[in-house]
């Protein structure tokens, strides 16, 4: 069976207040010819399908769109769970719909699969794909012959944990760790593996070990929602994850415990390393062959760094036309003018921030002094529009300051007076 492990796709995510769905369109398209091309047999995306849990009307469509094409009624198995950031119930609101064309949408660890054909009735005697038996947190699958049993836990928040595991915890359910209980979970469900299957496991949560990006939404709280890989199965050939952005096998697992990473660049943290998903080639009883196919960087994102305002202008003047997000750092001795930064977006579009790096001034003290004379309005906004890039605060934001900043006003003076 030749499978395809992907995740974090986040679709509706912006960069600041720059929409990526341009990019993310690429992507899909670029995904759907990998899927083809690869003549992949299943499609494991791990959670976090969109960026939040009230994704653009458009950010659906594409989903949609795209696992539809990528199934083709069933000759391609889809199996897809929730991560942190979706909505589970908006995730699998589609489900009857996506049933016809062989896509399996789990939303919560106690989502059960509807078993059923899909595909063609071939000349071995078997659809293309079929969901033999399923039960909570577990599906077996026949594809063109060939049988898989995957243990299958969208985002386990500890509430979901408890609600899957016991109805009524008791004192020593309680001092279990997160970490004991995703254990017993693993332990109880690998019970459904036999020698004859393709033994995986899909989910979306953190195991420590694991490399962040930074941009990820943390859901360890401190370490407690992080997860053994001791935990893992010892049966599973391979474990699809999601929810880290850098892709990455996890420590001391052999390679059969990873994660695939997002496909785009989602921050400035995560532009050091390549993107893309990994195919899994395996048959039952034997090791997992794993390779890593690359995605195409749709719109990199470049840190400048000016050592002047002036060889900042310079360098948006050449690079104008590049197709690439900028964050811009400037050495400078004093603030840069609205009309240097101005000037700077309109020679290169997509910048996402302008940050100055002062130098060591000489005369900070009519700096100081200066700034003084302003007023806190003043000051506020300008410094806004520097760390946006240009973007200047509504008058809502305006209002919504003021009003904090005067309460803190009044209370310190109470505070003095008494």
């Amino acid at each position: 069976m030749r499978i395809l492990h992907t995740s974090d796709w986040h679709l509706g995510k912006t960069l600041e207040q720059y929409s990526r769905l341009e990019e993310q369109e690429e992507f899909l398209k670029e995904f759907r010819e990998i899927v083809k091309d690869n003549d992949i047999d299943l499609v494991l995306i791990a959670g976090d399908i969109y960026d939040n849990g009230n994704p653009p009307a458009k950010a659906e469509k594409m989903f949609y769109s795209t696992i539809s094409d990528i199934t083709s009624s069933g000759k391609t198995a889809v199996l897809v769970i929730a991560g942190n950031h979706d909505n589970p119930e908006r995730l699998v609101a589609a489900s009857s719909l996506a049933y016809e064309h062989g896509v399996i949408l789990l939303g919560e660890p106690k989502s059960i699969a509807r078993q059923g054909v899909f595909g063609e009735y071939n000349t071995d005697d078997n659809y293309d794909f079929e969901i033999i038996e399923s039960g909570e947190g577990y599906v077996e699958l026949s594809i063109r012959g060939e049988k898989a049993v995957i243990i299958t836990l969208p985002y386990p928040s500890e509430k979901r944990l408890n609600e899957v595991l016991t109805t009524e915890l008791n004192d020593e359910d309680r001092q279990k760790s997160y970490s004991d209980r995703i254990g017993e979970l693993f332990d109880d469900l690998s019970l459904k593996y036999r020698d004859d299957t393709i033994n995986l496991v899909i989910s979306h949560l953190y195991v420590m070990g694991g490399e962040e990006s930074g941009s990820e939404r943390s859901i360890q709280l401190g370490g407690s929602l992080s997860v053994s890989p001791s935990k893992f199965p010892k049966k599973a050939q391979y474990c699809a994850l999601g929810h880290l952005h850098r892709p990455q096998k996890v420590p001391g697992t052999k390679g059969k415990i990873r994660y695939s990473g997002s496909p785009i660049q989602y921050s400035k943290s995560e532009i050091n390393y390549s993107k893309g998903a990994y195919i899994v080639d395996v048959k039952a009883g034997l090791e997992a062959e794993i390779s890593n196919i690359l995605f195409r960087n749709y719109k990199p994102i470049e840190i400048w760094k000016c050592d002047s305002t002036e060889v900042a202008l310079e360098k948006c003047k050449l690079e104008g036309e590049k197709k690439i997000w900028v964050y811009l750092e400037i050495k400078t001795k004093e603030i840069i003018s609205t009309e240097n930064i101005k000037e700077m977006k309109r020679l290169r579009p997509d910048i996402v921030s302008i940050q100055p790096i002062i130098d060591e001034i000489e005369d900070s003290k009519e700096l100081k002094e200066s700034l003084r004379e302003k007023s806190m309005e003043e000051m506020f906004k300008e410094y806004f529009v520097l760390a946006k890039g240009g973007l200047e605060p509504t008058s809502e934001l305006m209002d919504l300051f003021l009003s904090i900043a005067l309460d803190e006003e009044e209370t310190k003076d109470e505070t003095s007076k008494s």
